[in-house]
């Protein structure tokens, strides 16, 4: 079974960083492309960056654009989401998630099969 693990969340001022780090425990790690996903409470999970197999090709949603960065390391089967120059609406609920539908959007929510458990992140003004 596939399973992931998040960290790294936390509570922050305006304009701090914090990095996200999400763990798979899957050998095929490096097969994969990967997401972060974030949900605000009452809200729809939404898209937030995502990466490809081999790190060459990443895509963000408007808002994090030069201000987060999403990288991998399949030699540790990590994904991590820098996150820089936070703000009050960054606060939400982080999840890292697996892209397995191979012609599915990589911003949708239904091309992701598996899911971690989420950390928190939240940011004062």
């Amino acid at each position: 079974q596939v399973q992931l693990v998040e960290s790294g969340g936390g509570l922050v001022q305006a304009g701090a960083s914090l990095r996200l780090s999400c763990k798979l425990s899957q050998r095929a790690f490096g097969v994969y492309p990967m997401g972060w996903f974030r949900q605000y409470p009452g809200k729809e999970r939404e898209f937030v960056a995502a990466i490809s197999r081999g790190a060459g090709f990443t895509d963000y949603v408007d808002s994090v654009k030069g201000r987060f960065t999403i990288s991998r390391d399949n030699a540790e089967n990590t994904v991590d989401l820098q996150m820089d120059s936070l703000k009050p609406e960054d606060t939400a609920l982080y999840y890292c998630a697996v892209y397995n539908d191979r012609d599915g959007s990589r911003r949708n929510v239904q091309s992701y099969a598996y899911w971690g458990q989420g950390t928190q992140v939240t940011v004062s003004s």
